[in-house]
């Protein structure tokens, strides 16, 4: 099967993929859009694994104010300060703060989350099931914990802006398309008259 040039194209534009990586990635998946967008996110993940050991110590500290009402200050690590001064980073940056902003998460990541808190959440869960045979429950009760991981957790929150990708995977896509890895070290939000 040819793949056409405008199909590469729409690819890249979606993506921000490579020209051949995206060739690539419509003869893999036989022309087929969205399968080729699956694959790349695939290899994008395995990058990022990848790349996750090697260490982030540049990048940049991004604010963000909404209406005076609410600011957030996050960081975001990269390897290099080439890599913190292109335009995808300072955008990925600020629709991190932006979505912080947004959606107030509670923790950074799952492993964020303190031990008390899953275990209250596991508990409550498991009575919601009671009479269930034990095998149901627990993936009840694990299919609930993931629910409350993407409500309280920003890597796990589905992204503001699409909703289809979550921070994490937001986070993934920018490492396989900058080649470095990129960390959201921490963050801190204020909203006027909370304490």
């Amino acid at each position: 099967m040819a793949i056409s040039v405008e199909d590469i194209q729409k690819l890249r534009a979606t993506t921000g993929a490579g020209m051949m990586k995206a060739k690539e990635a419509l003869e893999a998946s036989g022309g087929n859009m969205d399968d080729a967008i699956k694959y790349l996110r695939e290899r994008g993940e395995a990058t990022a694994a990848k790349r996750a050991e090697r260490e982030a110590r540049a990048g940049l500290i991004e604010a963000y104010i909404h209406g005076g009402r609410i600011g957030v200050m996050v960081e975001v690590n990269c390897e290099t300060d080439f890599v913190a001064r292109t335009d995808d980073f300072k955008e990925f940056a600020k629709d991190v703060a932006m979505h912080i902003a947004a959606l107030n998460p509670e923790y950074l990541n799952v492993a964020a989350v303190p031990a008390e808190v899953v275990a209250r959440e596991r508990e409550i869960y498991a009575k919601e099931v009671e009479g269930k045979p034990a095998e149901i429950i627990e993936k009840i009760v694990d299919g609930k914990l993931a629910k409350f991981y993407e409500g309280v957790c920003l890597m796990s929150q589905p992204f503001i802006k699409d909703g289809e990708r979550t921070v994490g995977q937001l986070t993934t896509d920018l490492i396989s398309k900058l080649g470095e890895n990129i960390v959201v070290r921490r963050y801190v939000r204020y909203e006027l008259g909370q304490v």
